[in-house]
């Protein structure tokens, strides 16, 4: 595949892969949320759900129980559903438009009107974007922005299941700001609201997924001179972002020229049109008692008991949110019943648990706060994944957590903002560790790009 003109961002189109609904019980029954988001027992009820389910090559289990057959067996079974035409390329290259639409605004989406709705309301959800072949481009280029940190063993194994499998079986997810918007959005609109789609499904989580093929030559040229001037932020995906580099960079070690490797599966989604969600991470740490964090935490916060503790957590959560209203840095401290309130972190203390050379953006964040002031300097707790447990979204969950944890204290944060990801990002910084969580995060199975087809 030539690469496109320019140096700027750009996603090609590509022969999809999809399942032929006839040959399967139902696409809601084969397609599988992201790999790395899948409980256990999740993944037991999706490869009980139909036997050509996804879930079977993004979390292979080998049938001799030899770990190091992992990934060939995923290849084996990716080249039998090929084969048995379960899976089929599209005969025509093409981008294609995705919605993802539940509740209420599942009804606007039919509609025509955009926007998502805001993160704390999941019933509700309207995201469209393009998904397409990402072309790869190095990091000191500033065009597809990180914003985490990845670790070695999920990038290896990420990359070792593209290179046993010569497929991209999921994309990243990627946000652009499309304030000014361009060709890229109008289409996106026009496909998604006047067009018949590909496919649709109805997933159990209540989300409708419908997919639409853009195959029209001026069209795709329209969106990729929109693109080209455009950044990314990498939402969802940093360790796949990362597979497909190393995938690129050993096959160019290897003497190979321009090919596949110079793309990854990727959807697309302009941010000022249908803004994510981003939910709060929260913290559990295990042998630090309620009562000690928040005598610990008196000398750096302004701390106050909520009198409902967590008998009323919705009103303790309410004041939370109202203290990092204009961006002050507030925290939630629970556990045996009681919650605390932590806002207006002094300042020369603040100053003094902060890093050199961070930005003024970075040192703002809550998270930043959270982790060099709070529990490095005040409490001497290292935010590592021996030392902290990661609760996503549910501070009721987290409380419960940190009750049966002996002497356990949870902390509920406040979601960072988009802006605050992309401005951190667009500087080069990342922050730090699980502060985010991007969504709607994109279904799994609806297209897959094989490096044979793209």
């Amino acid at each position: 595949m030539p690469a496109p003109p320019g140096s700027g961002l750009a996603m090609a189109p590509f022969r999809g892969v999809r399942y032929d609904a006839g040959r399967v019980s139902g696409l809601a029954e084969v397609t599988s949320p992201p790999y790395d988001v899948i409980a256990h027992d999740i993944e037991d009820q999706l490869i009980a759900a139909d036997p050509h389910n996804v879930v079977r090559l993004i979390l292979p289990r080998s049938a001799t129980g030899r770990p190091d057959e992992i990934y060939s067996d995923a290849a084996l079974a990716l080249r039998d559903w090929l084969d048995q035409q379960i899976l089929v390329p599209d005969q025509v290259p093409g981008l294609y438009v995705y919605e993802q639409a539940a509740g209420n605004a599942a009804i606007a989406g039919r509609n025509g009107h955009p926007g998502a709705q805001p993160g704390g309301e999941r019933h509700r959800i309207l995201q469209r974007g393009l998904i397409g072949d990402l072309r790869l481009v190095p990091p000191e280029a500033r065009i597809v922005l990180p914003h985490e940190d990845v670790v070695p063993g999920p990038v290896i194994g990420r990359r070792q299941l593209m290179e046993a499998t010569q497929a991209n079986l999921e994309p990243i997810f990627l946000l652009y700001d499309g304030s000014s918007p361009g060709a890229a959005t109008r289409l996106v609109e026009v496909v998604a609201t006047a067009r018949k789609p590909l496919i649709e499904a109805l997933t159990p989580d209540g989300v409708r997924h419908r997919l639409w093929a853009l195959t029209d030559p001026a069209e795709i040229a329209a969106i990729a001179a929109d693109l080209a001037p455009r950044q990314a932020l990498i939402a969802d995906g940093h360790h796949r972002y990362a597979a497909y580099l190393q995938l690129q960079a050993r096959r160019r070690d290897a003497g190979d020229g321009a090919g596949p490797w110079d793309y990854g599966l990727a959807l697309l989604v302009d941010s000022a049109a249908y803004p994510p969600q981003i939910g709060a991470i929260h913290r559990v740490i295990p042998g630090l008692a309620p009562a000690a964090a928040v005598d610990l935490a008196k000398g750096s916060f302004c701390v106050r008991p909520l009198p409902g503790g967590t008998h009323d957590l919705p009103a303790a959560l309410r004041a939370l949110d109202q203290a990092a209203l204009g961006g002050g840095v507030a925290f939630l401290v629970a556990g045996g019943g009681d919650v605390h309130l932590l806002s207006e972190p002094d300042p020369v203390q603040l100053e003094a648990a902060m890093p050199s050379g961070r930005s003024p953006r970075w040192r703002g964040l809550a998270a930043s706060v959270l982790q060099e002031l709070l529990m490095t300097r005040v409490w001497g707790i290292h935010d590592d994944e021996r030392s902290v447990r990661i609760v996503h979204h549910d501070a009721a969950m987290a409380i419960r957590a940190a009750d049966e944890s002996p002497g356990g204290t949870a902390v509920i944060c406040t979601a960072l903002s988009a802006a605050d990801v992309y401005a951190v990002a667009a500087s080069g910084e990342r922050v730090p560790r699980k502060s985010t969580s991007f969504g709607p995060k994109p279904r799994t199975g609806l297209v897959i790009r094989t490096f044979a087809q793209g």
